[in-house]
């Protein structure tokens, strides 16, 4: 017989991942101002309550969300110590009371894609170090840099930073489905389960509360919102939306929506004003009428369709000839209607390039000279590196966070991505934003715009304005602000500040004197 001790077991082993747990670190630091924050920097695990035929089986680890908290420290005198005549600390009695609450405003921040982390706000805007990228016509070169940020938002409130799963360093958990949360329903109630559970370990249930979005990350916060005020009690302030799209029919170019054409128009007329194409114009006066027009004749010509006459559709190419400087014989060909990227390789194809989406003020050279389509975007191409270096460097260098994990910044991961709970209706939050103004008598909103962004125009965003079904007196809780640039107006350090200086005002506004 075989000596037992030699032999080797066939049967199948299993290993059960191990229970993922938080992995942040913290930081001390001041900023250039002298003010004293905290960093606290990794991944925050988050779980599900689990239960078979109603037995209750405990909590299961879902997804990693990676997270960046600045908070302001506490003053040197804090409560609990006193300093004596000497300078030295002496214990002082511990406070009879409840301890004091923190009123300081807490900022909660994402981008949006879907598939785009949260380092767009963090290092062009909000945060107490910035990417030092320069703008359009003086990028600064490779490898670029990191600089302080005197005017972060950070000086007025505390700030967290999310990204959502597989962007940034956030992922679902070993053993997970990959493709779980890229879902419009499901990604608005993890990241606001992210904020409950920051909130609540964080004391600051009773802290002035504010959420702020980019792009597809405005949707999400209005939703995000929503959610927090209808599932768990939990009223924000208020809303600040960059570069806003709450009704995605206002930007789809599809078969029977006219829409979106009209809507465009006024961005048309900007990008061709900034590229010289309206001479000595002011800026403000072009963009007036391309709005004018698109509101008026261009809209009822679009509604119309063949039914205009051969006189008006050609009074109505010439007058988008004026506006947009493309060429008739081009308006002709697309019937009036024509998409941002037609726009985009056609208005400067003699020159033999192309205009950007995210930033219509970026050009470069298209992959084919004869180009009429294309997804290529010279002005993500000219900002992502910039913006990649300093999050990757500042993260583990200055934060302390350590990871072998890429950074994902724009992923493809999280796509196809479903808007499922919208099947057969537009995909739109507005409904979500009338009830919260209601619901919310406090909440406001602020609101940022680029003349010159492709990817969600401002007069879009104003038609979603116009059909929000609220009460008068609501519309005058909301601010809104132009800039001349993109869709990250922040790359003109002047324009930065400015929406920094509107930012602040926001979250903190000044108590009137009484």
């Amino acid at each position: 017989m075989p000596d037992a001790s030699s032999s080797v077991s066939t049967a199948p082993q299993t290993t059960t991942p191990p229970v993922p747990s938080d992995d942040f670190v913290t930081r001390q630091h001041r900023s250039s101002t002298g003010l004293r924050y905290t960093s606290t920097t990794g991944r925050m695990v988050l779980s599900r309550e689990q239960d078979t035929e109603g037995k209750v089986e405990g909590f299961k680890p879902k997804a990693e969300i990676f997270m960046v908290a600045y908070t302001a420290d506490a003053p040197d005198a804090a409560p609990g110590t006193a300093t004596g005549t000497n300078g030295s600390k002496a214990r002082a009695k511990k406070p009879s009371g409840p301890p004091a609450i923190n009123t300081r405003p807490v900022v909660f921040a994402f981008n949006g894609g879907p598939g785009s982390a949260s380092l767009w706000l963090h290092m062009g805007l909000l945060g107490p170090r910035i990417v030092d990228s320069g703008d359009v016509g003086n990028m600064t070169p490779a490898p670029y840099g990191i600089i302080d940020n005197p005017e972060s938002l950070l000086e007025h409130a505390d700030v967290v930073m999310i990204d959502p799963v597989n962007t940034g360093y956030s992922r679902v958990v070993e053993g997970g489905k990959t493709d779980e949360f890229h879902a419009f329903i499901a990604d608005r109630d993890l990241i606001a389960e992210a904020i409950r559970l920051w909130v609540t370990r964080n004391q600051r249930w009773l802290s002035p509360k504010y959420l702020v979005g980019e792009s597809y990350g405005t949707m999400r916060a209005v939703a995000v919102a929503r959610r927090l005020h209808e599932a768990h009690g939990m009223a924000v302030n208020g809303l600040g939306l960059i570069s806003t799209v709450l009704n995605m029919s206002t930007l789809d170019f599809a078969p029977g929506n006219d829409t979106p054409y009209a809507l465009h128009l006024p961005t048309y007329a900007a990008i061709a004003h900034f590229h010289g194409r309206h001479g000595n114009r002011p800026l403000a006066e072009v963009v007036r009428d391309a709005e004018d027009y698109a509101s008026g004749d261009y809209v009822v010509a679009l509604h119309l369709g063949a039914r205009l006459s051969k006189r008006k559709f050609d009074g109505v190419v010439k007058n988008l000839a004026e506006l947009t400087t493309l060429s008739e014989g081009f308006i002709r060909r697309t019937n009036l209607r024509w998409d941002y990227m037609e726009f985009a390789t056609e208005l400067l194809r003699e020159k033999g390039m192309m205009v950007g989406r995210i930033d219509g003020r970026f050009t470069g050279v298209p992959p084919r000279l004869q180009e009429s389509h294309t997804w290529d975007d010279p002005s993500l191409r000219a900002i992502t590196p910039a913006y990649a270096a300093a999050v990757n460097h500042y993260v583990r260098a200055e934060l302390g966070y350590e990871s072998d994990l890429p950074y994902e910044v724009l992923t493809g991961r999280v796509h196809p991505w479903s808007y499922e709970t919208f099947e057969g209706k537009p995909i739109d939050v507005t409904e979500d934003l009338a009830r919260l103004l209601i619901d919310i008598p406090e909440l406001r909103v602020h609101v940022d715009y680029g003349y010159h962004d492709g990817a969600t125009p401002h007069f879009a965003a104003e038609y979603v304005w116009a059909h929000l079904d609220i009460p008068a007196a609501t519309r005058t809780r909301f601010t809104h602000h132009y800039y001349a640039a993109g869709h990250m107006m922040y790359l003109n350090p002047e324009i930065r500040v400015s929406q920094l200086g509107a930012l602040s005002e926001f979250v903190a506004p000044a108590t009137p004197a009484g």
